[in-house]
C-alpha cells in the first residue's frame, strides 16, 4: 500500500470513482505536469449538502461540504491518472460557496478542503486558494471545489 493510500485509509476516507458528467466537460484534464479538475460539488454517497451556507447550513456543515467536494476532486485526479501516488503537490484549491448575502465566512468553509489536503499530503498539500461567495450553484449544491495539482 502506498503512503497516500495508507493515509487515506487512516483518515477513514473513501476516494470515489467519478462518473461521466451530465454536460459537455470532463472531470479532470492533464496539461504537462499539471492536472486541473472541474468543479466538483458537495455530494458523496449518501451525503449531500444543498442550500445556502449561513441560511440553510451552518459554517461547520459547510466545512464538511467543502471537504466532500475536495474528496471528489481527488477522485477525478485518480480516475484520470490511475492513482493518487502521482501527486507531487497540491498547487491550488478554489472554492465557490453558495451563501446567504450576509454570510462572510467563506474562507472558514473552505478550510474543510484545505485542511484535507494538508492532512493527506503534509507540506506538499499546502496550496494557494480562493474562497468566493456566490448567489447559487447548479442543483442548489452548497459548495463547489476545483483543484490544480502537480504530478510526477
Amino acid at each position: 500500500m502506498s503512503n497516500i493510500e495508507a493515509r487515506i485509509q487512516e483518515l477513514g476516507i473513501t476516494i470515489p470513482d467519478i462518473t461521466i458528467p451530465l454536460a459537455n466537460y470532463i472531470p479532470a484534464k492533464r496539461s504537462g505536469n499539471l492536472v486541473y479538475t472541474s468543479g466538483h460539488v458537495s455530494a458523496l454517497g449518501d451525503k449531500s449538502f444543498k442550500g445556502k451556507i449561513g441560511r440553510d447550513i451552518d459554517t461547520e456543515k459547510g466545512k464538511e461540504a467543502a471537504k466532500i467536494a475536495a474528496i471528489n476532486c481527488l477522485g477525478a485526479v485518480k480516475n484520470l491518472m490511475g492513482n493518487l501516488d502521482c501527486i507531487k503537490q497540491i498547487i491550488a484549491v478554489h472554492g465557490l460557496v453558495s451563501s446567504d448575502p450576509e454570510f462572510t465566512e467563506q474562507g472558514v468553509v473552505m478550510n474543510g478542503a484545505s485542511d484535507l489536503m494538508v492532512a493527506l499530503f503534509g507540506d506538499d498539500g499546502k496550496h494557494t486558494r480562493t474562497a468566493a461567495g456566490i448567489a447559487s450553484l447548479p442543483f442548489d449544491f452548497s459548495v463547489s471545489v476545483y483543484i490544480i495539482v502537480e504530478v510526477h
